[in-house]
């Protein structure tokens, strides 16, 4: 059975950091493009970075310069580590799977105080 489960999320004063782990298990990490995702309030969920098995991570403009994705295939664990965080950047945060067919964790709660 494939679990995500997602960790690290909480309050953080806006120019503060934050950094987001996933756990993953029932997959072949090491081939799995890892996201992060995140979804405000009344928005659609969007993509906030990726990390492919053995390619180049990629960023949406926002968080470009800010944000960092990262992996550790030896433990099965995918990394955000957030930095000068906006309110803008509150949100649910939810690690994504792609072995060909997605999978999702819960998601875990961002908030980020002006």
């Amino acid at each position: 059975q494939v679990q995500l489960v997602e960790s690290g999320g909480g309050l953080v004063q806006a120019g503060g950091s934050l950094r987001l782990s996933c756990a993953a298990s029932g997959i072949v990490f090491r081939l799995a493009t890892m996201g992060w995702y995140r979804q405000a309030s009344g928005k659609q969920r969007e993509l906030v970075a990726t990390t492919p098995s053995g390619g180049a991570s990629t960023y949406a403009d926002s968080v470009k310069g800010r944000f960092t994705i990262s992996r550790d295939n030896a433990k099965n664990m995918v990394y955000l580590q957030m930095n000068s965080v906006k309110p803008e950047d509150t949100a649910v945060y939810y690690c994504k799977a792609e072995l060909g067919i997605s999978f999702w964790g819960q998601g875990t709660q961002v908030t980020v105080s002006s």
